[in-house]
C-alpha cells in the first residue's frame, strides 16, 4: 500500500461519492483509478463497457492488479 497526495478539492470528490456509494474512500479512489486507467488504455471502450469488464473479472474472482491481468481481462472484453 502507499500513500499519494491529492487535491483538496478531490479529496472533497472523493469523500462525497463514497458516501453516496456506500465506499470507503479508499475504495472509491481505487475504483476511480481502475476504470481510469482502463480508459486510457482502452479509449474505445465506454464507461459501462469498463465497468461490466471489472464486475465479470471480481464474478471470476480475480483482482484487477498488474498490468497484465487488466491487458488480459481487456483482450476477452474487446
Amino acid at each position: 500500500m502507499g500513500i499519494i497526495k491529492i487535491s483538496e478539492h478531490m479529496h472533497e470528490r472523493l469523500r462525497s461519492t463514497s458516501t453516496a456509494l456506500s465506499r470507503s474512500i479508499n475504495a472509491q479512489a481505487e475504483h476511480w483509478l481502475r476504470v481510469g486507467m482502463l480508459a486510457e488504455l482502452n479509449p474505445s471502450l465506454s464507461y459501462g463497457d469498463i465497468c461490466r469488464m471489472l464486475i465479470e473479472t471480481e464474478a471470476r474472482g480475480g483482482e484487477m492488479g498488474p498490468t497484465e491481468s487488466v491487458t488480459h481481462g481487456i483482450e476477452q472484453v474487446a
